[in-house]
């Protein structure tokens, strides 16, 4: 098993080929992300992008009156601070730590230059930002058409895909804010999931019993999700223009391929 300190822990760093990884490796800093801590804020210039190897971090839409829901979750599949490279700069979104681990990051003015300079990374990039985007419209859809039960069997499943192992740090007030409802509305769910056999919810913790059974009593939405992530970021190499070793990801997300002599910062 790879170790958050390794950076092929992340998919996409893990996905760079030699030559970007030789040229890029001195710019990744490694950095403890604590739970709660705001990566970035809406309408703020972002000074770095981060890779999270074992830290979940939630992108949360925050309406003037304070209300907060989540748009989209990035763990060790991806990045958080595409605007940086789509040329933004900032975004109306925060990005908080959801579940505290390690990562790395990159400034601002690096992940710019390599973004212009190789077209792999590039096109990389460009694949997970369209993914991302899948995952935001298809958050937006089950807010709005699907039940709470469904809502968080899928919230739970995006989460499992980015952790080590089936424990999860949620509390009711996390999981409120994610979803936009009241604690009382997350507590019913939760409960509705643990009487099902599916979860054991205590203290903060979430315990996945029946990973299938959540798939199943899931909406589309997850589906549709992890289909777009492993067609956009397939098992197999992807034949990109100029790329001679753009390494393989694992389908499912579970993790990477690791690099073999993959230095650690």
């Amino acid at each position: 098993m790879d170790q958050p300190t390794d950076p092929g822990s992340n998919h996409l760093l893990a996905a760079l080929s030699d030559a970007d990884w030789q040229r890029g490796r001195s710019q990744l800093e490694c950095v403890n992300l604590k739970l709660g801590q705001v990566l970035y804020e809406s309408g703020l210039t972002q000074s770095h992008v981060y890779f999270p190897t074992s830290a979940i971090v939630s992108l949360l839409y925050v309406s003037q009156s304070g209300a907060s829901a989540e748009i989209a979750v990035v763990g060790n599949e991806g990045i958080v601070g595409v605007s940086l490279f789509l040329g933004g700069g900032f975004t109306v979104s925060r990005g908080v730590v959801q579940s505290a681990g390690l990562g790395f990051r990159v400034s601002a003015q690096a992940i710019k230059n390599e973004f212009e300079r190789s077209g792999v990374v590039m096109h990389l990039l460009l694949r997970y930002t369209q993914a991302l985007i899948t995952q935001m419209a298809q958050t937006a859809v089950c807010n709005r058409h699907h039940s709470l039960d469904q809502q968080l069997c899928r919230s739970l499943l995006l989460r499992l895909d980015r952790s080590q192992g089936s424990e999860l740090a949620m509390t009711q007030e996390l999981i409120a804010n994610m979803l936009g409802v009241r604690r009382e509305s997350v507590t019913e769910a939760a409960l509705r999931l643990q009487k099902a056999g599916l979860i054991r919810y205590a203290r903060g913790h979430i315990s996945v019993l029946d990973r299938e059974g959540l798939e199943q009593r899931a909406c589309e939405c997850y589906a549709v999700v992890k289909k777009e992530f492993d067609r956009l970021l397939p098992e197999e190499q992807v034949a990109l223009p100029g790329n001679a070793g753009l390494w393989a990801l694992r389908a499912g997300r579970g993790r990477a391929t690791r690099r073999p002599g993959l230095a650690r910062p």
